[in-house]
């Protein structure tokens, strides 16, 4: 790809500059976009000196946007013309539980990762929109909770490609300690509810080499699941930049990726000039895929059908006595103004300690100490 658009100035944005700036090996001009001119600033500069000492053709520069404004955006997309747009920004950041724990991340913990998609779709969908404004043929590649995100988008007509992370670092993380090599096939079905521990071996992510399934799926993701969420941006970030370099005219990539089409959770996939399509091990058909990955976004409390969210189990416990209008789900129509719900339930909930419903601490990972982290 020639022309890439960053859409936010955080760790992953950054992740994946740094990582563009040693991998590229044809040209690319990356324009880092956020609110912040300073720190898009910073992101173009760090990744651009990263780029001139590895002897690399990749160019980097920056630009100050409002993301809620989408004239902007797609006025700034249309002027660059960038074959892909990166998401990496959200309103809700996936550190709060560790930075700053109070009553809206033991909501959080308690409810499931689920109960914030609409604070991730919020900055999604109108980056997606802008993508579609501008009229730029540009591929959208969401970062922020894809797998429960991309459904959303897709179910407001939006454009989405692919998301990127969870299942492509779950890939990453199963390669590292197989140690296969980046020519071997190795095809994952996950959600991101896979990232933590599952409660027992029937719900563990399910990966396939050629020779046929990969044993100890678990045993594999130990080392990725004993790390700080923040260190794992700077492997998501590389997956991102590999993907870029790869997805090239002629070229064929197979990979695992999230939210694929707008698809929930993540799969194997085939990425080729005309799109992402599945590529499924033998036994699986896209309806089974399908199934088994809203079954595993339940456990995070969310599960999205063609028009409408679902908040599934804890989530809806947790939502009742705060939201009892929205604690069983909310049409798609209507996530903006639920994220705005959202907001003003977390400005409240700040100021609570970080204690669960039933009284229960939380731990530094935003779990409940009783059970893993959500």
């Amino acid at each position: 790809m020639r022309r890439v658009v960053v859409v936010g100035s955080g760790s992953l944005a950054r992740a994946v500059c740094h990582s563009t700036a040693v991998v590229a090996d044809r040209p690319v001009t990356v324009t880092v976009v956020g609110r912040d001119a300073a720190r898009c600033a910073e992101v173009a500069y760090v990744a651009g000196a990263r780029a001139t000492l590895s002897g690399t053709p990749a160019r980097f520069r920056s630009a100050a946007v409002a993301l809620d404004d989408d004239a902007e955006l797609a006025a700034l997309i249309a002027d660059r013309e960038p074959d892909a747009v990166l998401h990496c920004a959200s309103v809700q950041s996936p550190w709060e539980s560790v930075s700053a724990p109070s009553g809206w991340t033991a909501l959080v913990a308690e409810a499931g990762f689920g109960v914030t998609a609409p604070l991730h779709a919020l900055l999604a969908g109108r980056v997606a929109g802008a993508v579609r404004r501008s009229g730029v043929p540009a591929r959208f590649l969401n970062a922020c909770f894809p797998d429960a995100v991309n459904p959303i988008l897709a179910g407001r007509g939006l454009p989405i490609d692919a998301g990127l992370g969870n299942v492509a670092l779950l890939t990453a993380s199963l390669r590292a300690a197989r140690g296969l090599a980046p020519a071997d096939r190795l095809r994952v079905l996950a959600h991101h509810v896979h990232l933590y521990p599952p409660a027992g071996p029937g719900e563990e992510a399910l990966a396939w080499t050629d020779d046929g399934p990969v044993a100890d799926v678990t045993g594999g993701l130990a080392g990725q699941r004993a790390c700080r969420r923040a260190e794992l941006n700077a492997v998501t970030g590389h997956t991102a930049a590999l993907l870029l370099r790869d997805w090239r005219p002629g070229a064929v990539v197979h990979t695992n990726l999230p939210g694929p089409n707008g698809l929930p959770g993540g799969y194997p996939v085939r990425v080729t000039d005309d799109g992402i399509t599945l590529d499924l091990p033998p036994g699986w058909d896209r309806a089974r895929a399908i199934t088994w990955n809203t079954r595993a976004g339940e456990r995070e409390g969310i599960r999205v059908d063609a028009e409408r969210v679902r908040f599934a189990g804890p989530a809806t416990v947790a939502l009742r006595p705060h939201l009892p209008g929205l604690a069983e789900g909310f049409p798609i129509a209507e996530v903006e103004s639920v994220a705005a719900r959202l907001l003003d339930l977390r400005a409240g909930l700040r100021a609570e300690p970080a204690r669960t419903r039933t009284g229960q601490a939380v731990d530094r990972l935003g779990g409940i100490r009783s059970g893993p982290p959500v």
